[in-house]
């Protein structure tokens, strides 16, 4: 069975930074675009940054110079840097991905979630 899991939330004070983590583990053929979401409380979830196979990134306004996508295709894992981290960027943080798992077939996987907590 397909997973996909996150680690790395926590508290930090603003200004700070936050490395998070996501790895995708089980029967796996192939993992396309891998992404980062992540949803305040009250809000949509929105989407943070998202990585294709070859490296090709995207990110959301909000995070363009303050975060970075990055992911290790043979271990099977998309990081997310965060630096100068602010109140507004409190929320939980959710890992995505499409798969092509060898019995489930190809569809989108989501983690648990994370939580991120700015604050002093």
């Amino acid at each position: 069975q397909v997973q996909v899991v996150e680690s790395g939330g926590g508290l930090v004070q603003p200004g700070g930074s936050l490395r998070l983590s996501c790895g995708a583990s089980g029967s796996i053929f192939r993992i396309d675009t891998m992404a980062w979401y992540r949803q305040a409380p009250g809000k949509q979830r929105e989407l943070v940054a998202s990585i294709t196979t070859g490296g090709t990134t995207n990110y959301a306004g909000f995070a363009k110079g303050r975060f970075t996508i990055s992911r290790d295709n043979a271990k099977k894992t998309v990081d997310l840097q965060m630096n100068s981290l602010n109140a507004e960027d409190t929320a939980v943080y959710y890992c995505w991905a499409n798969i092509w798992g060898n019995r489930d077939g190809y569809r989108a996987y989501w983690g648990q979630g994370t939580q991120v907590t700015v604050s002093s």
